[in-house]
């Protein structure tokens, strides 16, 4: 079996493994993602915010103790506003996350390309998100069409992201 930098099995190994799963339980992001973070491959256990062009329980969640994670943002795929920019990306590098997964934009791509952290979202948009405090953390979302659930285990590399259950 190959493997990332993260010693984690890669996303093709994944599904190959899995390909003969009719459970739901394994599942395939649409190839809709680009790279934006210094780590092309990343790996943990999802932590999810809903929000749309709404960043303020993004901050929180970056600013809290990641413990190897990737948070998943849901953003309902807009492409308005950034949700992450390079302040929010240097908080949940050095706040211990593996990565990010957006649902919506980034913005400052220099600074994002520097972190030591893996970030993938739709596209890039100078624009900040309003600051209005809605949104909810931890909650069953659904990312282009794909269920993620706080606790399933996320591996992303440059063929693309897989989630399934933990353990």
């Amino acid at each position: 079996m190959n493997t990332n930098s993260n010693s984690q099995a890669n996303t093709c190994d994944l599904c190959d493994a899995h390909k003969g799963d009719d459970s739901g339980s394994f599942r395939v992001l649409p190839p809709v993602f680009r790279d934006f973070g210094g780590a092309k491959a990343f790996a943990g256990i999802v932590s999810t915010v809903k929000c749309f062009e709404d960043n303020s329980l993004v901050k929180a969640a970056v600013e809290s103790p990641g413990a190897g994670r990737v948070l998943v943002v849901d953003g309902g795929g807009s492409l308005r506003r950034a949700l992450v920019g390079g302040n929010l990306a240097a908080a949940a590098a050095r706040n211990g996350w593996a990565g990010l997964v957006i649902d919506g934009c980034v913005r400052d791509v220099a600074e994002l390309a520097a972190c030591a952290l893996g970030i993938r979202a739709l596209a890039s948009m100078p624009l900040p998100t309003e600051k209005r405090g809605e949104g909810q953390r931890d909650v069953a979302v659904q990312v282009q069409g794909v269920w993620l659930r706080p606790g399933d285990r996320l591996v992303a590399d440059a063929d693309g992201i897989v989630v399934m259950p933990a353990g």
